[in-house]
């Protein structure tokens, strides 16, 4: 059974008299382990894909199965319980607490999912690349190091899925560089399921498939060919 299944979703904003399609029938599955990308222009609808995939927006039509049960007969606690422990988020921006810690930051996110030990969010740090900043704050580290404490604050209740909305796209070249590495690795080594939104359509190479959208269409399902 996949992870996530998606059957002709629909989502529309409704603003006045005006309604705005976003979503126009969206068909896949995601698999386990997949590390997939999706591209498409502004406005064709990936971010907003993620956000009603994760339960944080509702939709309109069609149907989601997120470990082979509808998303809408999860309950509010159990879409929260998903969101802190079963699906990471990684964003564009780190929203690091400027006040804490890199071990600090982790920890807090462990705080309000599942409790973990000083040693739990050593180790994932070390995964990262970050256990020697542990002490650092956020202004103190550059972009790149910001978000790796963003994707140690994600791993640290193990979750099986990853979101991740344009993750480089406020990091110069190297360092989106390192990031893509770094997700390749919690895929292939930590075998993470990762969706990723991005404009960047050479980060798209660490993955095995490419979702292209199109006026809230997926318009090609691209294998990687191996």
């Amino acid at each position: 059974m996949p992870q996530i299944k998606v059957s002709s979703l629909k989502k529309s904003y409704k603003n006045a008299k005006l309604v705005t399609e976003v979503l126009r029938g969206i068909d896949f599955d995601v698999n386990e382990s997949e590390f997939i990308s999706i591209v498409g222009p502004s406005g064709s609808g990936k971010s907003t894909l993620l956000y009603v995939l994760s339960g944080l927006e509702s939709y309109d039509q069609g149907e989601i199965y997120i470990f082979d049960k509808l998303l809408t007969d999860y309950t509010d606690s159990q879409k929260a319980k998903l969101r802190s422990q079963d699906i990471g988020f990684v964003f564009q921006f780190y929203n690091l607490m400027p006040n804490l810690t890199t071990y600090e930051n982790v920890l807090l996110a462990s705080v309000l999912g599942s409790q973990k030990t000083k040693q739990e969010v050593m180790d994932t740090l070390d995964i990262v690349g970050m256990k020697d900043y542990k002490d650092y704050y956020p202004a103190q580290l550059s972009g790149g190091m910001q978000q790796k404490v963003a994707i140690a604050r994600c791993l640290i209740n193990d979750p099986k899925i990853i979101f991740a909305d344009e993750p480089i796209g406020n990091l110069d070249y190297e360092s989106g560089k390192k990031i893509m590495e770094l997700f390749k690795t919690l895929n292939q080594t930590y075998h993470k399921t990762i969706l990723m939104v991005t404009h960047n359509l050479e980060s798209t190479s660490y993955g095995q498939r490419t979702l292209h959208m199109l006026d809230g269409k997926v318009i090609d399902d691209e294998k990687k060919s191996k």
